[in-house]
């Protein structure tokens, strides 16, 4: 018996770990619920490697893109946070797609711990650890299909 599809289609979706010298890029669906590494982004003086965003973003066709908001432990401001708005918001200008943000406390640490179990299981070699920011936009992704009450417009946020 085949299952009956749903009203809802599927949403395919890149997330981001922005940081000053790279961004971590994640690819995933809504129907899955899953995310896996595209690569990451050097960030120069100019900004982003755009060039290398243009293909990914040709290659998946993501509806929606979500960049992980760097909010302070305590729930306030910081400088990483000023950069990740502002990178949403030329991703946004840039791409005409949707844009969401989630919390995204605590993501490159889970990351640097799948990255230690993965190379404990023999999945994963030390020279991949450049891919850690990659990594973490997975859990930014797996995060905003999982726990939506966590999820910010980029339109709410001043």
């Amino acid at each position: 018996c085949l299952m009956a599809a749903t009203d809802q289609s599927v949403i395919t979706v890149l997330g981001f770990d922005v940081g000053s010298r790279r961004i971590g890029v994640a690819v995933g669906n809504t129907l899955s619920a899953s995310a896996r590494p595209v690569g990451v982004l050097d960030v120069f003086e100019q900004g982003p490697n755009w060039s290398v965003l243009d293909t990914w973003v040709r290659e998946w066709s993501p509806e929606t893109m979500v960049i992980g908001n760097p909010i302070a432990l305590d729930g306030g401001s910081q400088p990483a946070q000023v950069k990740a708005l502002a990178f949403a918001r030329a991703v946004s200008n840039r791409y005409n797609k949707a844009i969401s943000l989630i919390d995204e406390r605590n993501t490159s640490i889970e990351a640097a711990q799948r990255f230690a179990q993965s190379r404990a299981r023999g999945e994963s070699k030390r020279h991949q650890a450049d891919q850690l920011d990659a990594w973490a936009a997975v859990i930014i992704l797996e995060r905003w299909f999982l726990q939506p009450h966590l999820r910010s417009d980029l339109d709410a946020i001043p």
